[in-house]
């Protein structure tokens, strides 16, 4: 692991001129061009597609047949970003996991608040699951309010519609209390995510709705009957404290629950897994888990017994 690689990271979060509290379509345009910094990798195909309406790209490793496929949502406080701007960090996941990767254009704040990102979480779920785009085992998986999302998603499955639930849900830097309360744990390192920028956008994204609702914030949510999760954060980012309460919130609800932090990152450090070794080891364990919980066992002969003969 190599400091100098975490520096330099974190140098180039320094000098972005986005400030996610300010403006909202300025701050879109600058989310995209700093974002765009993160390449897609080789080997990878990417195509446009809608799910019953919901636009979104699918994101395929070259030459490989797919024997899963995950569900994601982008981040961006639920106001910036898109599936292409997070297309590299997906397309990364898809490389590792030989998975097929979905990254749903769910609608944004303001001028969608909630539930609308959350409507459209749902039917891009229930098309994979009536097998519009295949019927591999579905995971879902997102980044910073994307995981928000991720996880509101696996909590209305089981609350509003009786869905079944994903195989599993990978979670990276997840934004989970939308209530942002000061938090203990805050370094003062983050350079990118502060509670100023968060309580502005959260406001957006609420638009008079209670904060505490567990399908808002889901660390307030009974998360019992939920899926194997794996939750990665940076030991450097603002959102520390969420990934830490959403994981203790997971185990009080008996779920398998997979806490990863990695020290000295900041948020959504995989997304740097270019230029970050401790982006692409993430990446990594993130890939092994998926793999884990989505493989599919081998089909057995069922074993006939032969009668024994019966002597005379």
């Amino acid at each position: 692991m190599s400091q100098q690689q975490r520096e330099t990271v974190a140098q180039i979060l320094r000098n972005a001129p986005v400030d996610l509290g300010g403006e909202v379509t300025e701050q879109r345009e600058l989310f995209a061009k700093m974002v765009a910094a993160n390449p897609v990798p080789d080997g990878v195909r990417i195509e446009s597609l809608s799910l019953d309406g919901i636009p979104a790209l699918s994101i395929e490793p070259h030459g490989a047949t797919p024997d899963s496929t995950v569900l994601y949502f982008h981040g961006g406080c639920f106001v910036v970003g898109s599936a292409q701007d997070s297309a590299g960090l997906a397309a990364n996941l898809a490389r590792k996991a030989g998975a097929r990767v979905i990254s749903v254009d769910y609608r944004l704040a303001p001028e969608h608040p909630y539930p609308a990102a959350l409507d459209d979480a749902l039917t891009a779920y229930r098309a994979l699951l009536d097998g519009e785009h295949g019927t591999a085992p579905i995971a879902v998986a997102g980044e910073s309010a994307g995981a928000n999302l991720a996880t509101a998603l696996m909590l209305a499955a089981r609350d509003l519609d009786n869905l079944t639930q994903p195989a599993c849900a990978i979670l990276f830097s997840p934004w989970v209390d939308l209530t942002v309360p000061d938090l203990p744990h805050d370094t003062g390192l983050d350079p990118v995510i502060n509670p100023g920028a968060l309580r502005t956008r959260a406001a957006d994204y609420l638009a008079g709705a209670d904060p505490r609702n567990g399908l808002l914030s889901p660390v307030h949510a009974d998360l019992t009957g939920l899926p194997p999760m794996l939750i990665q954060a940076g030991s450097h980012e603002y959102l520390l404290d969420d990934a830490i309460r959403l994981a203790a919130r997971a185990a009080a609800g008996h779920v398998s629950v997979t806490l990863d932090v990695t020290p000295h990152v900041l948020h959504v450090f995989q997304a740097f897994a270019a230029l970050l070794d401790e982006g692409e080891d993430a990446l990594t364990r993130a890939a092994a888990f998926l793999r884990t919980h989505t493989h599919r066992p081998p089909t057995r002969t069922p074993i006939t017994w032969a009668s024994p003969t019966q002597s005379s």
